[in-house]
């Protein structure tokens, strides 16, 4: 039987910081989770918002700048948008010169011209490529407990990137620098699905969006909104050029509940069943009594399933759409051969696992593998990993300071540990 770790347990901390959050939205966690998370929009202004200086910690037009001329940018971390539409990449991407002939990478001369003449920037991936927004993402993702990316807008003063539409997952604007002007229109398609895009209802999303808009604002430097799946939104710059943040909220639904039992139903031999040799498929009346025995046989094997079986298949999921925090190679290296009996680790911030027996063994499941160890070192293991025991002398259930330091080594090898204070040993 698989153990299941106590609250904290999985790599997550049994209370999560609301930090991050609070600079998103208004309103306590508590009221946001029960009136707005899936649900309506949330307007939060400035003055509501903790942060007095905004968002241009995150990411402000120089660190932009500097990710367009001197980050060696290449697609797809650089979209381009013009009167709706996307921009072909061969228009703005090109080689860099010697030793980095690659020829996808952003050319900043032909960036300045297109955006110049009105066209949207589009920095996408953030969550990976700017350190401030590596850690901004991943605090609010464990308070919101989904996977997030983050997209940067630079749009030209008076400009429209993209024409009404609706996105497939949730997201928080933040208003980083200048004016948009936001039109937001009910769903036309409630909690679409990522395989239910807006292309395919583009005319009822037309005809929406000609309507009152139930919510019509301007943002300003420092304001937020949340928008729920599925809400249309159009947005255009004002006076001056625009640059918000697009945190996305990768959120599980009910429906990979239903694909990942279905995916688990191949178990059961009535559903494997062939159809009657003959039989007519496109006929209503031939596979009637098919369908109402594979219906029947579906129900029953649905009240057999088992939680832990389609937890096990969620977790592939989820936990690779979120990393950790990122480590220092050289650096965790050097900490690892020079590591003795007194030194301090801690478990990698945002790290996912889940310990459990193994026969004689203890696995420890995280975010890409699995990693077992002698059962003896499970005390050690569920100390270290809940941040109860830093000091590797102190590790309780292994017999001397060779075996701790041994196990300490492993873990900071496989990038489970970092040292303590290191960069990627956060909070969580």
């Amino acid at each position: 039987m698989t153990h299941i770790d106590p609250p904290g347990g999985h790599g997550r901390p049994a209370v999560p910081s609301t930090a991050a959050l609070a600079r998103c939205v208004s309103v306590e966690p508590a009221k946001f989770a029960a009136a707005h998370w899936g649900r309506t929009p949330l307007l939060s202004r400035a003055d509501e918002l903790p942060n007095p200086n905004g968002f241009t910690d995150l990411l402000s037009p120089a660190d932009a700048d500097e990710l367009l001329s001197r980050r060696g940018l290449r697609t797809p971390f650089l979209r381009v948008a013009k009167d709706g539409a996307l921009v072909p990449a061969a228009r703005y991407t090109g080689g860099g010169g010697a030793g980095a002939e690659i020829g996808d990478q952003v050319l900043d001369e032909k960036v300045l011209d297109l955006y110049a003449g009105g066209a949207t920037l589009v920095l996408q991936g953030l969550h990976r490529t700017w350190p401030a927004l590596v850690d901004f993402t991943r605090d609010l993702g464990s308070a919101v407990g989904q996977p997030l990316q983050v997209n940067a807008y630079l749009t030209p003063a008076g400009s429209q990137g993209f024409a009404t539409h609706y996105d497939t997952h949730d997201v928080f604007v933040l208003q980083v620098d200048g004016r948009k002007h936001w039109r937001i229109h009910p769903p036309v398609l409630p909690d679409p699905l990522e395989k239910q895009p807006w292309g395919g209802r583009a005319d009822e999303v037309s005809a929406t969006a000609a309507g009152a808009p139930a919510l019509d604002v301007v943002l300003a430097p420092g304001d937020a909104l949340y928008l729920p799946r599925g809400w249309l939104h159009s947005a255009q710059a004002q006076e001056s050029s625009s640059l918000h943040l697009t945190v996305g909220v990768r959120a599980l639904t009910r429906y990979a509940l239903v694909e990942e039992l279905l995916a688990l139903a191949a178990e059961d031999q009535r559903l494997r069943a062939t159809l009657p040799f003959g039989v007519d498929v496109v006929d209503p009346d031939a596979i009637e009594p098919e369908l109402t025995e594979t219906v029947e046989a579906l129900r029953d094997w649905l009240l057999r399933a088992e939680p832990a079986a389609v937890a096990a298949r969620l977790r592939g999921r989820a936990w690779p759409a979120a990393r950790p925090a990122p480590i220092r190679p050289l650096a965790q290296a050097a900490a690892l051969a020079a590591l003795g009996p007194d030194d301090r680790v801690g478990p990698r911030a945002g790290l996912r696992w889940q310990l459990s027996p193994a026969g004689e063994k203890v696995a420890l499941r995280i975010f890409d593998r699995t990693v077992t160890f002698p059962g003896t070192c499970e005390p050690a293991l569920r100390a270290l990993l809940s941040g109860e025991v830093t000091r590797v002398g102190d590790l309780p259930g292994l017999d001397d300071d060779a075996d701790r330091v041994t196990l300490a080594r492993r873990l900071l090898r496989e990038a489970v540990l970092v040292p303590a204070g290191s960069a990627g040993n956060g909070k969580q």
